[in-house]
């Protein structure tokens, strides 16, 4: 079995995370680890690290298990800036909350299908760019759900 479907055969709230050069899109799940919600969107701020200290507070007032960070592969599947981009920057997190684990999930195309989400639904462009990054991390933390699910044999 995998350590996603081991990891949350756990009840408890996981967190997903999309991060981004300007904002931080924050999703959480339910104790159950069944569904995927919009919680936040922070501003990055790479220079004080203060969207990461909103991050802690976050896992601490939601009693989160496990942090879910997307990683930016290309097509191909290959990492390259972004995705060691958003390693560091789960690492860094990791260190601040420790022992819970942070892990990732491939985030193909999420920002970019969320858009489009958001634009099919009506939503303006100017409010979009305030809940994009949310419904990307939505959907990393959903896909990183409904992995374990499958994996443990439940229907997501």
């Amino acid at each position: 079995m995998s350590s996603a479907a081991t990891n949350t055969a756990a009840v408890g709230v996981r967190l997903g995370v999309d991060v981004g050069t300007v904002r931080v899109g924050v999703a959480i799940s339910d104790p159950h680890s069944i569904l995927a919600t919009p919680l936040q969107t922070l501003a990055r701020d790479a220079k004080s690290g203060k969207d990461q200290l909103l991050l802690v507070e976050l896992i601490a007032e939601h009693r989160v298990v496990e942090v879910v960070v997307g990683l930016p592969r290309s097509l191909s599947g290959r990492e390259g800036p972004a995705a060691e981009a958003a390693r560091a920057y789960g690492s860094a997190l990791g260190k601040r909350i420790a022992p819970i684990p942070v892990r990732y999930v491939d985030e193909r195309l999420t920002s970019v299908t969320a858009e489009r989400m958001l634009r099919e639904s009506g939503v303006k462009s100017r409010s979009r760019r305030a809940v994009v990054d949310q419904v990307a991390a939505v959907q990393i933390l959903q896909t990183y759900l409904d992995t374990a699910a499958r994996e443990r044999g439940v229907s997501p």
